[in-house]
C-alpha cells in the first residue's frame, strides 16, 4: 500500500452546486464560516464515497475547500495573488487560454498548518489511503518571474527562494506530523517548457527558460529532502482551466533533468492528447522511478475505450517497464471550482474506467 497505485486520479473533482453556492454566500457575508464548513464536510464525504465506489485504493477530498488548485495556498503565505487573469481573456470555450499572472505583495512566510486539518478530516472518512495535493513551490515564480518578485516585496530573488523553501518545508513537516503519508505536488511549469510560445514569453520578461529548469529543480529538491515518512509524487500538465490549456509540446526539453536530477520518486504525466507528444522521453526515466500515465482526459466528456488505453499503455511500456507504470486522468476535473465542461456522470464513468483498466492490465488497483 505504498504509492503510487495502479489506478490514481490527480485530485480535484467537480464541486456540487450546493457547495459552490454556499461558498458564494459565505464570501458575501450571508452565511458564517461554520455553516460553510458543514456543507464542505458533507460534500467531501460524498466525494469519498464516489472514489471508494469506483474502486480506488487512494482518495482525495476533491479539493473542495479551494477556489483553485493553488491560489488558496499562496494566499495563506502572504499578500499573494497567483490567479489574476489578463483582462483580454475570453470567457468559456476551449483551446489555449492565457497564462494567469502573479502578484507578490509581501514576503512569503508560513504562518501555520494549511492542510493538516484537511488530512485529519479525510482520514476520518475513509479506510483508503488519503492523498493531499499541494501546489508546487515554483508556480508563483513561473507566473511572474523575477520582475514580480522584486516589484515590491523583495530586493533579492535568492531571499524569495529561501522563504519559499522554508514555507513549503514547514507545511510538509506539519503534514507528516499529522500522520499524512502521501503528498502530490502539482508543479505544472515543467511541462510547459516544451512550448516555443511559452519560451518566448519567458524571454520577453527577462527569464532564461533553460536556466529556470535548473533553478526549479534545485528549489524543489531543497523542499522535498528529508521527509522519509512521506511518499511524494509530482503532477505535470499543460494547463487545465475550465477546459482550456496553456501550453503544448513534448517533455523532451525537460525529460533528462526532470527524471534524473529531480529527487521525486514518481510522476503523474499528462498524456491524453497529441499536445503532450509521444512516449519516447520516458526512455530517460531511471529504473527506480515510476510513471502514472494520464491517459484519460478530464477536459471533455467523450469516453476513451479500454482497447485504446491498453494499446497506449503497451506503447509506453516499451520505455518504462509495465511494473513501474500506473494510469490516471491527465489532470483534475476542477482545477478551479467552476470545473471543466464535463458532467458528473462522465466524471464518474472516467474514474471507473481508470480502475477497471488497472485491473485488466495489472490485476489490481
Amino acid at each position: 500500500m505504498r504509492p503510487p497505485f495502479r489506478a490514481e486520479h490527480v485530485g480535484s473533482l467537480l464541486r456540487p452546486e450546493r457547495l459552490i453556492a454556499a461558498r458564494r454566500r459565505c464570501n458575501a457575508g450571508r452565511i458564517g464560516r461554520d455553516e460553510l464548513a458543514v456543507i464542505e464536510d458533507e460534500a467531501i464525504a460524498g466525494a469519498v464515497r464516489l472514489q471508494e465506489a469506483a474502486g480506488f485504493a487512494v482518495v482525495t477530498d476533491g479539493e473542495f475547500c479551494r477556489a483553485s488548485y493553488h491560489s488558496y495556498f499562496y494566499s495563506r503565505l502572504g499578500d499573494i495573488t497567483i490567479d489574476a487573469m489578463p483582462a483580454v481573456e475570453a470567457a468559456g470555450g476551449e483551446g489555449r487560454g492565457l497564462q494567469p499572472m502573479a502578484r507578490i505583495g509581501s514576503r512569503i512566510a508560513w504562518r501555520g498548518p494549511i492542510h493538516a486539518e484537511d488530512f485529519i478530516r479525510l482520514k476520518s472518512m475513509t479506510g483508503a489511503m488519503p492523498k493531499i495535493t499541494i501546489p508546487g513551490p515554483c508556480a508563483l515564480h513561473f507566473r511572474g518571474g523575477d520582475a514580480a518578485v522584486t516589484a515590491s516585496a523583495y530586493d533579492d530573488v535568492d531571499a524569495f527562494w529561501s522563504d519559499v523553501v522554508e514555507a513549503f518545508r514547514c507545511e510538509l513537516a506539519a503534514l507528516a506530523q499529522a500522520g499524512c503519508r502521501y503528498v502530490q505536488i502539482d508543479e505544472t511549469a515543467f511541462a510547459k517548457f516544451g512550448d516555443p510560445d511559452v519560451r518566448a514569453a519567458l524571454a520577453a520578461r527577462g527569464d532564461d527558460w533553460d536556466g529556470l529548469i535548473d533553478r526549479y529543480i534545485d528549489v524543489t529538491n531543497r523542499v522535498t529532502r528529508g521527509f522519509p515518512a512521506l511518499s511524494i509524487g509530482m503532477h505535470l500538465c499543460r494547463g487545465n482551466r475550465g477546459g482550456r490549456w496553456h501550453a503544448e509540446g513534448s517533455y523532451d526539453a525537460v525529460a533528462e533533468r526532470l527524471f534524473n536530477r529531480l529527487e521525486i520518486a514518481f510522476f503523474f504525466l499528462e498524456y491524453d492528447s497529441p499536445r503532450a507528444g509521444d512516449f519516447t522521453p520516458l526512455r530517460l526515466v531511471p529504473k527506480h522511478k515510476s510513471i502514472v500515465l494520464g491517459l484519460v482526459t478530464s477536459k471533455r466528456p467523450a469516453m476513451e475505450t479500454t482497447d485504446e488505453l491498453r494499446r497506449r499503455i503497451s506503447e509506453a511500456s516499451r520505455f518504462v517497464d509495465l511494473d513501474r507504470l500506473g494510469v490516471s486522468p491527465q489532470c483534475g476535473f476542477a482545477s478551479i471550482e467552476t470545473g471543466n465542461p464535463i458532467t458528473f456522470e462522465a466524471q464518474e464513468a472516467k474514474l471507473r474506467l481508470v480502475v477497471n483498466l488497472a485491473h485488466l492490465v495489472w490485476g489490481t488497483n
